[in-house]
């Protein structure tokens, strides 16, 4: 199986004197998506938890809710010509009964590591798809000096990231700051569907009363993954999108930006947040 991280040679210049050492870079290999035998998707990834991370994507993309819906999640054998198994294909089998949406050309999407699903319809389209519509009434409150303390607390759980400085982070937090889970991966909204993935198969969604921490920007993906799941507080180092304000906004979620230090930005539902 693919391992986390890869050792390079590399020429290191220091103070005007070159040198040559090894260094441990986050590897990235690609993960194709099959539900029920059929090619869905391909995203570029940080290799682990692959079985989350394909489940995590189901759900945000709306085809599963209970964790009863899928029947079982294997690793495809004979993925390349010598029918070898490269642990780079994973095949989610639905449950009897749950129903199969239409797996098109106009369907199939490749997502890299940077921009996650891109070119995603509208906000009517996430709004229609959710399985967890409530959102608005979750009646979670967070201290802002909870939240504020979250991104070190995160960055401490870092694991990978100090020893290659290439990943991004997903943490899920509760309302008192409590570091439930954390992913990395070279895509922040595969470490986001490894969360969703983990917590969908231990039979734990809605995450209601759940702040999702990111590393880098919230993007539109991001808050649609973080809607799909239930998670009613959203918050992110740097900046949101515009259209990612416009899905918190019309979703009923809190949705924080530039979380670094005592200050932050709060685009939607202020509400939450005790200041």
């Amino acid at each position: 199986m693919g391992r986390v991280t890869e050792r390079r040679r590399v020429v290191r210049i220091r103070n005007g004197a070159a040198g040559v050492r090894p260094d441990t870079l986050v590897a990235e290999e690609p993960l194709e998506i099959r539900l029920n035998g059929k090619p869905l998707a391909i995203t570029m990834r940080t290799p682990g938890d692959d079985f989350a991370l394909a489940v995590g994507f189901l759900v945000s993309e709306g085809v599963l809710a209970a964790a009863s819906d899928v029947q079982a999640v294997t690793y495809c054998e004979g993925a390349t010509e010598d029918r070898s198994n490269t642990y780079n294909v994973v095949n989610v089998q639905l449950a009897a009964g749950v129903p199969v949406p239409d797996i098109s050309l106009e369907r199939n999407v490749y997502t890299t590591s940077s921009c996650g699903l891109c070119g995603k319809a509208s906000l009517d389209a996430v709004r229609t798809a959710t399985r967890f519509p409530g959102l608005a009434a979750d009646p979670v409150r967070v201290p802002a000096e909870v939240l504020c303390a979250m991104p070190d607390r995160l960055r401490e759980a870092q694991k990978v990231f100090d020893r290659t400085g290439g990943l991004h982070a997903a943490g899920l937090f509760t309302a008192q700051g409590e570091l439930l889970d954390l992913r990395e991966d070279v895509g922040r909204h595969n470490a986001v569907d490894k969360i969703v993935g983990r917590a969908y198969r231990s039979g734990r969604l809605p995450l209601a009363g759940a702040v999702l921490l990111v590393s880098g920007r919230a993007s539109f993906e991001l808050v649609q993954k973080a809607v799909m799941a239930g998670i009613p507080v959203l918050a992110a180092v740097s900046a949101p999108s515009s259209l990612a304000v416009d899905l918190a906004l019309e979703s009923g979620m809190t949705l924080v930006g530039f979380l670094r230090g005592p200050d932050m930005n709060i685009y939607a539902g202020e509400e939450r947040i005790m200041v």
